[in-house]
């Protein structure tokens, strides 16, 4: 009986510790990415920023309004994936506001370089 009971908590231990849960094997390394999008020094409320790494999977985020963010990898899992991206500010399908100016949309040039760890990346777009 103790022998049964002992490999049942070995067994429990050797799965624990070989990474038995719930995130995918071929997950890339993520940094967290969360800061402020303003637009001529006021926040901007309800803008998606996307950003796209050179391979792989996009992240997405939607400011709150304050115009914060933090951006999210999967639905349930907060991330960017580590290295340069290119970062794309619109709104999204139900939200108006402001033009943003070109140099923060698709055909601009923003990019950021996300590190292992924690990312503050403020978005401080000018419209001039």
């Amino acid at each position: 009986m103790m022998r049964l009971l002992l490999a049942a908590v070995l067994t429990s231990v050797v799965a624990l510790g070989t990474g038995c849960s719930s995130r995918p094997s071929d997950m890339p390394e993520l940094g967290t990415v969360h800061g402020k999008v303003t637009l001529d020094g006021k926040p901007l409320s309800g803008v998606t920023i996307y950003f796209k790494p050179e391979v792989g999977r996009m992240s997405i985020a939607k400011s709150d309004e304050e115009g914060f963010y933090e951006a999210y990898y999967l639905i349930d899992e907060k991330g960017v994936k580590v290295g340069p991206c290119k970062v794309i500010v619109e709104w999204g399908i139900d939200e108006t506001g402001p033009p943003i100016p070109p140099q923060y949309g698709v055909t601009g040039s923003l990019t950021f370089d996300v590190k292992p760890g924690d990312n503050e990346f403020n978005i401080d777009m000018k419209s001039r």
